[in-house]
């Protein structure tokens, strides 16, 4: 395929000036600088300018790191054991995921950022987008850092903002903002400011909305900057990238399409699965975990007031060990859809019984829980043999275990399945105190 030939064509796909509305509002973007090691080095001042890694569970990869991290070279998603050299011989820091701890830091900065706009979308843990109404592009930027400042002042998380009159230029934004020191953490592509200056330096993979697939499809047209997608033909954008790609070009050039979302989108699925520290080759021993993680899943999806109407569970052996390897999966469809922990447990040791092999050495084992429907309606079946009153009595039996569990500990209330020793389970070497939800763990000042 050629490049796109950018002339008359290319202009027939504009929308005349007149037809485009008036902004009334801007969008912030705001994220969290390295959001995991920040939070570290709140309660750890000297961290600052130290290099810092945060590894996923088991203390297998990196999954956050310090800006002195990454200069040195530590990839993200890096397997931390082919690390160890450079992490001696440069002092680098080491912390297991401390997920409690970031889930509580992350719920104190939202609350900061929901005092300065009503229309708040928490887009991820360290993300949320902030609608303002539309004003002086220089009050916008002094409203910026006073959000920046605050939110610094009050939780000790640093964040970076970004300003656009769409989400797509208010992430485009960020991005800039992150990019150098000299911007202060805010940049704004709203107001006065040209944005096509620097979407030519944004590559097209770095679109918000542009997946790797969509990257290799206007890669192959031509396309590998963000300002060649802003003006590619609107009927060819539909074709190739469907209506949300289509979306996502119009907002390039301005227009938003993509509103502010009060409301979490349902999830597609909820996962819940770890790497053990230690190899696990008994079958008894794999269906303590996947009790564990189904219980786990479970959970969240209650919390999510969702139901479930699929279970697959899995299980493989490690790629970076040599000697034999296996991986396979067991989906099953559940009865009717349900957020009732025993059947996920039970169905989930069913399926490791399909599946198990003898003779190999496992990682890691998980469970997935699919074909999501919102708990306000569930949809039976003429085969389904669970009456009102089971039903009814489900529901009170999770709610017991949740308020429990909620109010005395995490496990408080567990099923034996899941065992009591768990000796094949995480072990994180290096995580910091629980600060903010364990007295026990309170930091101490002198």
């Amino acid at each position: 395929m050629r490049p796109f030939i950018y002339g008359e064509l290319l202009f027939m796909s504009f929308i005349p000036l007149s037809e485009i509305p008036r902004i009334a509002s801007i969008f912030f973007l705001v994220d969290c600088n390295n959001f995991y090691v920040s939070c570290e080095r709140v309660f750890d001042p000297s961290l600052e300018g130290s290099p810092v890694v945060v590894l996923s569970n088991n203390d297998g990869c990196v999954v956050a790191r310090s800006n002195e991290a990454k200069a040195l070279g530590i990839p993200m998603g890096g397997p931390i054991f082919k690390y160890r050299s450079l992490i001696a011989r440069h002092g680098i820091r080491v912390f297991s995921s401390n997920y409690i701890l970031y889930g509580d830091m992350s719920h104190r900065v939202m609350e900061v950022l929901s005092l300065f706009a009503p229309d708040l979308e928490i887009y991820s843990i360290d993300e949320a987008f902030l609608s303002l109404p539309a004003g002086d592009p220089r009050e916008m930027m002094s409203k910026a850092r006073e959000i920046g400042e605050t939110v610094r002042r009050w939780t000790g998380i640093p964040v970076s903002i970004g300003i656009g009159p769409t989400k797509t230029l208010a992430k485009v934004a960020n991005k800039i903002a992150k990019s150098d020191e000299v911007y202060g953490g805010v940049f704004s592509l709203g107001g006065e400011a040209n944005p096509d200056a620097y979407l030519k330096e944004i590559k097209v993979g770095d679109v918000w909305g542009i997946g790797r697939q969509r990257e290799k499809t206007l890669k192959r047209h031509g396309v590998c900057t963000a300002y060649q997608l802003k003006w590619v033909p609107d009927e060819w954008a539909r074709r190739h990238l469907s209506v949300t790609g289509l979306r996502t070009v119009w907002e390039l050039r301005g227009i938003s399409c993509i509103p502010m979302e009060e409301v979490a989108s349902s999830k597609k699925g909820i996962v819940s699965s770890r790497s053990f520290e230690k190899w696990v080759e008994r079958k008894e021993d794999l269906k303590e975990a996947v009790s564990l993680y189904a219980t786990r899943a479970a959970n969240k999806l209650r919390k999510a007031h969702l139901y479930a109407a699929c279970l697959q569970v899995f299980l493989s052996t490690s790629p970076y060990r040599e000697g034999p390897q296996y991986a396979n999966a067991y989906t099953m469809h559940l009865p009717y859809p349900t957020d009732y922990t025993p059947l996920f447990v039970a169905s989930a040791c069913q399926g490791i019984d399909k599946i198990y092999k003898s003779g190999y050495q496992y990682k890691k084992a998980g469970v997935a829980l699919m074909e999501m429907s919102r708990s306000s309606v569930r949809q039976g079946s003429l085969f389904w043999s669970k009456g009102r009153e089971e039903l009814a009595r489900q529901d009170r039996l999770m709610r017991a275990v949740d308020v429990v569990n909620a109010r005395y500990g995490g496990e408080m209330l567990r099923f034996a399945s899941s065992g009591l020793t768990r000796k094949w389970g995480s072990f994180p070497s290096f995580r910091s105190p629980r600060y903010t939800t364990r007295w026990e763990e309170l930091p101490l000042v002198r």
